[in-house]
């Protein structure tokens, strides 16, 4: 099992030009580099099969990695999984509102809201709809789900940390609530993250209904940091980092493109897999994207006991 930590900036990762603006497509040939300087480093390992698995955003980073990868004849790709990924922008926002409708967590008041100023001809666009109505119907659904005390990553569990606030203070530090790629059209995140980047203070992104202080104490221990050959002069390690969040540039919003070349091989395993109460990448948008490739379909859904 080999990890790759990207983008450069993140955890104990790091650039020597200490140039951290990246994007989609820096990050995907930045991890196929590295995967070939593994395999000259180790090359008894280059024809082991090849199997690229993530999460999360990583419903990015894997199958733009894997189109790169399936393109090297020394590279043993087998195929690619993803678990809870983003796959799609619009449908994984279109859907997360449904979702939080049919799981009881919005009112007929604003459900009626949402249903009058955001669709129409039995169509709904909660993604990036410009009605000044919708969007402000969209906000209220972005603070019930990321902060009114539910678990984003888990709609039944805890919330570690209590109801999440927006903003909070740590000594000389400022802690932003990370909610990840949901509703990132909103124009109020945005213009709150730049106010930020703007007023010269120390921020860290702080991931919501997560409890840090376990691995934050193991791998800012001096001793466990000189047992992983962590170079002295980096920085202590956070779960997340403000600096690499604001400045990366989101290049695609769907991977339909990327997983219709793989598809078209018919050379590779892909596994898309959700659970069924994550909110940040939920499992009815994916289902949706998967749809959307219009694939033969050679079985159905079938419970699972």
């Amino acid at each position: 099992m080999l990890y790759l930590e990207s983008p450069a900036g993140v955890g104990f990762s790091y650039s020597n030009d200490k140039s951290y603006a990246t994007n989609d497509t820096e990050v995907a040939q930045s991890n196929y580099e590295a995967l070939q300087d593994f395999f000259r480093l180790f090359p008894e390992y280059k024809d082991n099969e090849l199997f690229l698995t993530g999460e999360s955003y990583a419903g990015i980073y894997i199958p733009t990695l894997a189109v790169l990868v399936m393109q090297d004849p020394s590279m043993n790709l087998q195929g690619l999984a993803v678990g809870n990924g983003l796959s799609s922008y619009e449908q994984n926002d279109n859907s997360l509102v449904y979702f939080a409708y049919y799981h009881g967590l919005l009112g007929n008041r604003l459900w009626s809201s949402l249903q009058t100023h955001c669709c129409s001809q039995n169509k709904c666009n909660f993604y990036d709809n410009k009605d000044p109505e919708c969007v402000t119907s969209v906000q209220e659904v972005s603070r019930i789900v990321g902060n009114s005390g539910l678990n984003i990553y888990n709609l039944y569990a805890p919330c570690a940390g209590g109801v999440p606030g927006h903003v909070r203070y740590e000594k000389d530090t400022v802690m932003v609530q990370d909610l990840g790629n949901i509703f990132t059209r909103l124009p109020v995140k945005w213009m709150r993250h730049q106010a930020l980047l703007r007023s010269g203070v120390r921020v860290q992104l702080d991931p919501p209904c997560t409890n840090t202080t376990a691995p934050s104490a193991y791998l800012n221990n001096p001793f466990v940091r000189k047992a992983l050959h962590i170079p002295e002069q980096l920085p202590r390690w956070d779960m997340c980092n403000f600096l690499v969040n604001i400045q990366y540039r989101r290049l695609y919003q769907s991977m339909y493109s990327p997983y219709l070349k793989l598809l078209a091989t018919q050379k590779y395993r892909i596994l898309l897999y959700n659970g069924d109460v994550d909110m940040a990448c939920n499992f009815m948008g994916d289902e949706w994207f998967v749809d959307s490739l219009n694939q033969k379909v050679k079985q159905g859904c079938w419970p699972q006991g």
